[in-house]
């Protein structure tokens, strides 16, 4: 098994449901400021001041990370001035770009975005890595997980719902993940209705969570991607679909660890009350 040393980060989305939800959220100008202005992985954090994505970098080298591939749209002043400005642990990163394909006005998706980094960086085609998003606060003890040795090409987090911290409600905003008594993913149920939810209980009556977070073989993910479906709602690859149809071909190819804990998330404005780093 390929030792897993790199991490990716998706950020080069628009943020466009953070920049929505602003007016109704109580906060300081100046932070409602840099929403605006910023990707919201690179907003100033609680007293330190400090973006989720510092703190990010700072798990990722706990964990023994050493490489960042950090997934941006082409406009990434931003995170060029925060690489430049910040003390960032000993850690090589390196750009992506995903780029909007012509005649779309918004990107195509974070199976896209993927597929645009192992396009740009072929190293990632022969390796083990880790995928994640740029938005929300992973642990170490969680990335660390992915860096483990296994049988099978790709892994992921299951994390409880109630270990979130999240209530009922918001539950049915994520993906609900059916994993089968071996410890392999079967299924992932985007947003399921509330009435559903508590057929997908596991057997410690725990609804399991996916928070996009796996770890792949790029030979084995990278076909996938490429050949990933546009959804007919959202018009865009989803990397969830991706994985779909990869347990669909290979029912034993994903490992699911499975973990409690809190995940700082930034999903909207209102998020942003939540971190006191």
């Amino acid at each position: 098994m390929i030792i897993n040393d790199s991490l990716v980060i998706m950020a080069g989305g628009a943020s466009s449901r953070m920049k929505r939800s602003l007016e109704t959220a109580k906060l300081d100008s100046s932070v409602k400021n840099a929403a605006l202005k910023l990707h919201k992985s690179l907003i100033p954090l609680g007293k330190s001041g400090k973006p989720l994505l510092y703190y990010l970098f700072k798990n990722a080298a706990k964990s023994g990370y050493s490489n960042i591939y950090l997934i941006t749209a082409k406009e990434n002043g931003g995170f060029e001035q925060f690489l430049a400005e910040s003390e960032i642990p000993q850690l090589n990163v390196r750009f992506a770009v995903q780029y909007v394909p012509k005649g779309r006005e918004k990107p195509l998706g974070t199976a896209d975005a993927l597929l645009q980094c192992l396009d740009q960086h072929p190293r990632l085609q022969e390796s083990s890595f880790t995928v994640c998003n740029g938005d929300n606060l992973y642990s170490a003890g969680a990335l660390y997980l992915l860096r483990k040795k296994r049988s099978v090409p790709h892994a992921t987090i299951g994390y409880s719902g109630s270990g979130l911290g999240f209530t009922k409600e918001r539950l049915t905003k994520y993906a609900v993940m059916a994993i089968s008594h071996e410890g392999y993913l079967r299924q992932i149920i985007e947003k399921p209705d509330l009435k559903e939810m508590d057929k997908y209980l596991d057997t410690f009556n725990e609804l399991r969570i996916s928070m996009n977070i796996f770890s792949f073989s790029g030979t084995e993910i990278y076909p996938f991607l490429v050949n990933c479906p546009i959804h007919p709602k959202r018009d865009e690859k989803e990397l969830p679909e991706a994985v779909r149809n990869v347990v669909a071909e290979h029912s034993m190819s994903v490992l699911c660890y499975l973990r409690s804990e809190r995940l700082p998330d930034l999903t909207d404005a209102h998020d942003l009350r939540d971190f006191y780093l």
